[in-house]
């Protein structure tokens, strides 16, 4: 048994040389076997040295063909299509070569027909001693006992190439095959055909004594993973994802190794992302960027992001030391701190900020800095204002002073319909762009998008240490939902809205299907196979129970990308900011904001304050 093992391995392992002298075995079998019969088996007619000179040069042109085609340079699986297509063209080509040199070199040493006819059993002979190979290989394989049998979702692409990884010798036995599609109804892919659709998992789990749930669908959306999850543990079975697409681009084709366990992020934030290098690189490249916040969550992926398109130069610029020294280490490896293009510098100062665009001549500026935990913005707005809003307007005057051509701010769905003092400064932020003058044929707009996966402060984070610590965790409603993309996917929308949108333009990211936090924290819980109590809070002050990226009004309008919607946000008048009395208690100021954040775009030079919605603020604006 060992020793059979081992000459299996021998062959492998030598595969090169053994596949060339099988082929030319077959092939000098098949023109002998065609003289034989030619002749009616007559050893003196038909084992001649003219067909012993056909013989060579076939033998010579299969290797050598085989090599250049390149039949024999890639090690092929075992009677695929790519193999026997390479196979056809080396036979064929061989073929061609043998029948000129016999009829003009050798004066018909051999029948044409009959070289022909070798030509068409050597092809035949070839591919079936590859079909027998991998028959047996697979049969002798399929029987091990380690595999966990798998029901394969997604009879596309990925799941034609998620069963020839994993068939027969990967972690998974693909024993069925599932799609939603009717056009893909009695679709086969290799040995199975679809058996149902997501509707159909228990019972074909079942039928099947299946253990595992692939989804073999690398552009299926975080809505879609939840369900086939929620399905998939309901049968009992565990469930495996493909990377996205613009993972998978990267590489030929699926590996075992990317057939992975489900995470939060696919679960939350999975987009298909389309992105147009050309105009990206054409805004960036050869470019003068500075990105603000740049040792935030979102600061520092549009750094590593933008980086990739090779700008001029990069000049990262925040207030906080630790944030850019955790950055340079990232993108460089090291974190000497010792370039110009690091900025300590608070967007407030007006005097620094006008100093940092003196120097380095910005030509596209991303807004990332910014104040966004919730709670504490309740408590301290008017740290909110001096930053979100004074720092917003700061920027923008800098930009227009020194001949910035495009702007991107960074703003949050809290700025739709707001309830909150993070809300309401993010608006007026979105409301400022828009009323900013930019030079001529410059572009200032904003960005908005919800909840960033993995930043910091941000839900999961918060989730996985109460997990770690024992519990509880945390929930403030049953009901509570909420938008979620990834950094990276977020960024990657941000770059691309840069690109297409137009001055004083809101661009609202697709941030797909909001997800009950309830539901992610029972999630998290299950995985940690802990008992881990689940304590509801309440809502805290200022806090919506189901987050919007649209306000009232505001039409949901995708000209460029599909994942990108284009709103116009009225200008503010620019006077109304030196009306917040950063003084005044946090309930008043909150109120003041409210009435800023919500009043009519200007008709001239400045505009009288908005109606409020309740006397009660309304006389607070006013004595303050």
């Amino acid at each position: 048994m060992n020793r059979r093992l081992e000459f299996e391995e021998f062959v492998k392992e030598h595969r090169t040389v053994f596949e060339p002298l099988l082929d030319c075995v077959i092939w000098a079998v098949s023109l002998l076997a065609v003289s034989a019969l030619s002749v009616d088996l007559n050893e003196h007619q038909f084992l001649t040295l003219g067909v012993c000179k056909v013989i060579g040069i076939a033998l010579a042109s299969q290797i050598t063909i085989g090599w250049v085609a390149p039949l024999y340079r890639v090690r092929w699986k075992n009677a695929s299509f790519e193999e026997t297509v390479a196979l056809a063209a080396t036979v064929t080509n061989a073929t061609a070569i043998d029948l000129i040199v016999n009829i003009l070199v050798f004066r018909h040493a051999m029948p044409t027909r009959s070289l022909l006819a070798a030509g068409a059993y050597a092809f035949l002979g070839c591919a079936g001693i590859r079909g027998v190979w991998r028959l047996i290989w697979e049969f002798r394989t399929q029987k091990t006992p380690r595999a966990k049998r798998a029901i394969v979702f997604g009879a596309g692409v990925g799941g034609e190439q998620v069963i020839d990884a994993l068939w027969p010798r990967g972690p998974f036995l693909p024993v069925a095959l599932l799609d939603d599609s009717p056009q893909k109804r009695n679709a086969q892919l290799r040995h199975l055909r679809v058996s149902g659709t997501r509707a159909d998992i228990a019972t074909v789990a079942k039928a099947v004594n299946a253990d595992t749930l692939v989804v073999a669908i690398p552009s299926a959306s975080s809505g879609l993973i939840r369900v086939l999850s929620d399905q998939a543990t309901r049968a009992g079975l565990d469930i495996r994802v493909l990377p996205q697409t613009s993972e998978l681009l990267q590489q030929p084709s699926v590996r075992v190794s990317d057939v992975r366990t489900v995470t939060e992020r696919d679960l939350l934030g999975r987009h298909v992302i389309e992105t147009d290098v050309e105009a990206i690189a054409g805004y960036i490249t050869g470019r003068r960027v500075l990105v603000t916040g740049a040792g935030g969550s979102i600061g520092s992926e549009l750094c590593r992001q933008i980086h990739r398109f090779t700008p001029a130069k990069l000049v990262m610029l925040d207030r906080d030391e630790s944030g850019l020294h955790e950055l340079q280490l990232s993108m460089e490896g090291r974190a000497l701190l010792d370039k110009r293009t690091l900025v300590v510098c608070n967007i407030q100062d007006v005097d620094a900020l006008d100093d940092v665009f003196r120097e380095h001549r910005p030509e596209v500026v991303f807004h990332a800095a910014a104040l966004k935990h919730l709670p504490l913005l309740e408590m301290w707005p008017a740290e909110a204002i001096k930053t979100n809003v004074i720092g917003t307007r700061n920027l923008l005057a800098a930009s227009m002073k020194f001949g910035v051509g495009r702007l991107v701010n960074i703003s949050t769905d809290k700025a739709a319909d707001p309830v909150s003092v993070l809300g309401y400064t993010k608006r007026i932020a979105e409301r400022l762009t828009s009323a900013t003058t930019a030079p001529a044929g410059a572009v200032y707009m904003s960005v908005r998008f919800g909840n960033v996966l993995g930043s910091r402060g941000s839900v999961l984070i918060t989730f996985r240490a109460q997990i770690l610590a024992g519990g509880p965790v945390t929930v403030t409603d049953p009901d509570v939902t909420r938008y979620f993309m990834t950094v990276q996917e977020a960024v990657q929308l941000v770059i691309q809205a840069g690109a297409i949108g137009g001055s004083g333009e809101v661009l609202v990211l697709d941030m797909g299907s909001p997800a009950r936090i309830a539901e992610v924290a029972r999630r998290l819980v299950e995985e940690s196979n802990r008992p881990i109590e689940i304590l509801f809070t309440g809502l805290r002050p200022g806090e919506k129970l189901h987050e919007v990226l649209f306000e009232e009004g505001e039409p949901d309008i995708r000209p460029q990308h599909q994942l990108i919607s284009h709103v116009q946000v009225p200008p503010i008048d620019t006077a109304l900011i030196g009306r917040l009395d950063l003084s005044a208690p946090p309930e008043t100021l909150k109120d003041q904001l409210a009435l800023v954040s919500r009043s009519p775009a200007p008709t001239g030079i400045s505009a009288p304050v908005a109606v409020s919605d309740t006397p009660e603020a309304r006389a607070r604006l006013t004595s303050a």
